[in-house]
C-alpha cells in the first residue's frame, strides 16, 4: 500500500466511525500526545486536546443517524514523516434528539485539513474542520 493510500485509509477510518458507531479505531488513528490539537466545524470552536477531541467526535457521531460522508478532491502532501491532507467534505444524516424523540436532516458542506505523523504508522496529530455552508 502506498503512503497516499495509507493516509486515505486513516481518513476513511475516521469518518467510517460515524457510520458504524464503532469508536475503538478512533483512538488507534490519533496521536495520543499533548502535541495533538483540533478545531471543529461544530461548537465549541476552541482549540482542543486529544481527550476532548475523542469525546466530542464520539458524541457527534452518536448524535447523527444515517450518517454519510464524501471526501472530495483530496490533496496529499508528504514531507518525510509528516503528511498534510486537505479536501472538501460533505456530511449528511439525521441529527437525533433522543429526549424529544425528534430528528432534523443535516447537510454539512465544508473543508478539512488533517496533519499526520508517522510514528511508526500514520497517526492524526491535528484536525481542522470548517463549514462552508451556514
Amino acid at each position: 500500500m502506498s503512503e497516499n493510500e495509507e493516509i486515505i485509509k486513516i481518513i476513511e477510518t475516521f469518518f467510517e466511525a460515524g457510520i458504524t458507531k464503532d469508536f475503538a479505531h478512533l483512538k488507534e488513528i490519533h496521536l495520543n500526545d499533548s502535541k495533538f490539537s483540533s478545531f471543529s466545524d461544530l461548537p465549541p470552536y476552541d482549540l482542543k486536546d486529544i481527550q476532548t477531541t475523542l469525546e466530542l467526535e464520539q458524541l457527534k457521531f452518536i448524535s447523527i443517524s444515517d450518517y454519510s460522508y464524501e471526501v472530495k478532491k483530496p490533496k496529499i502532501s508528504v514531507y518525510g514523516d509528516t503528511a498534510v491532507i486537505a479536501f472538501e467534505l460533505s456530511q449528511k444524516g439525521m441529527l437525533v434528539d433522543n429526549k424529544a424523540f425528534t430528528g432534523e436532516h443535516i447537510s454539512i458542506e465544508g473543508r478539512a485539513t488533517f496533519v499526520l505523523v508517522k510514528i511508526p504508522t500514520w497517526k492524526i496529530v491535528h484536525i481542522h474542520l470548517s463549514r462552508t455552508n451556514g
